[in-house]
């Protein structure tokens, strides 16, 4: 595996992210905790950064200030119900009288199946994390904040296969007293690592107010579309954006695939599941103002400019 042997090293090749479960060492040792402990700051509110969702809920915050019990919860982890598109994220199990995060990675492979399913794990990490700044000093100065290490197998862009060792924010979760899970909407859970994602947030499935992405009233049902963009033509921000004249309308749509060199025109209206591919060789346009509700477009479909 390879390891920098200095800061100026110029391969990137040898550094590679730890996991978000660095957080803690480098929140304490960066002296900002201790500064806002000083100020009398009680709670601290962590999310994953490309979560659109992941803002300060004001409910939660007054559970945390004003519990119904004596003790205040250490952590507090926002989950919420999972659905096709989030079979792979972490969930809670009881383990030894505390809950616990379980990662994928942790998983054998012949239980991943079992993990993967919605029947047998209802509901997934969403990574938003309300945590005790106070316990959290606790912890570091204690020498107590044991996080398990998620081995990754990882292939470099040489081709080298190397293991990959990260710790996870949320499985800090069974250093804290009192932690607890809260099941969330949806809304709070709006991560946008692709350009599949990318496409639900620009549509008009959401509406910006106060700092939040609000989902449509007019949507029929609360879940999101499942969305699949093939790779090769959809996966860089700058192609995604040349293929749509402007974004469809998706307010009915439950399924959407496309792969290959497929464009969109504008006030195009997808509804139900779509399927859209162009075989290699091939160029599928999807006109202005086409409405494709429960269809499949192959072959190859062109529309030129006069």
């Amino acid at each position: 595996m390879p390891i920098a042997t200095s800061t100026a090293t110029t391969d990137l090749e040898v550094w590679y992210p730890p996991g978000h479960g660095d957080f803690y060492e480098s929140f304490y040792n960066s002296g900002v905790l201790q500064k806002l402990t000083e100020e009398g700051r009680e709670y601290c509110f962590v999310s994953n950064i490309d979560n659109l969702g992941a803002t300060v809920d004001l409910n939660i915050l007054n559970m945390l200030l004003n519990p119904d019990n004596a003790q205040s919860p250490e952590f507090v982890m926002e989950v919420t119900n999972k659905t096709r598109a989030d079979v792979k994220g972490g969930t809670l199990i009881h383990y030894e009288n505390k809950l616990r995060l379980l990662e994928i990675a942790q998983v054998p492979k012949e239980h991943v199946d079992d993990f993967k399913s919605v029947k047998t794990f209802k509901i997934f990490n969403t990574n938003n994390l309300w945590i005790k700044l106070d316990a959290i000093v606790r912890l570091q100065e204690e020498g107590t904040m044991d996080l398990d290490v998620i081995v990754n197998h990882k292939a470099l862009d040489n081709g080298l296969n190397v293991i990959q060792l990260e710790t996870a924010a949320g499985a800090a979760m069974k250093n804290f007293e009192g932690s607890l899970g809260i099941n969330v909407p949806r809304s709070r859970f709006l991560p946008v690592k692709k350009t599949s994602d990318l496409l639900l947030v620009m549509s008009n499935l959401y509406s910006l107010a106060s700092g939040s992405l609000d989902m449509s009233p007019k949507r029929m049902f609360p879940s999101v579309p499942l969305v699949k963009l093939g790779d090769n033509h959809f996966a860089k921000v700058r192609d995604f954006l040349r293929r749509f004249a402007s974004i469809p309308d998706i307010l009915e749509l439950d399924h959407l695939t496309v792969s290959g060199d497929v464009t969109f025109g504008r006030g195009v209206s997808l509804k139900g599941t779509v399927i859209i591919i162009a075989n290699h060789g091939d160029r599928i346009d999807i006109p202005s103002g086409a409405i494709l509700e429960n269809k499949i477009v192959s072959g190859n479909l062109r529309i030129l400019d006069h």
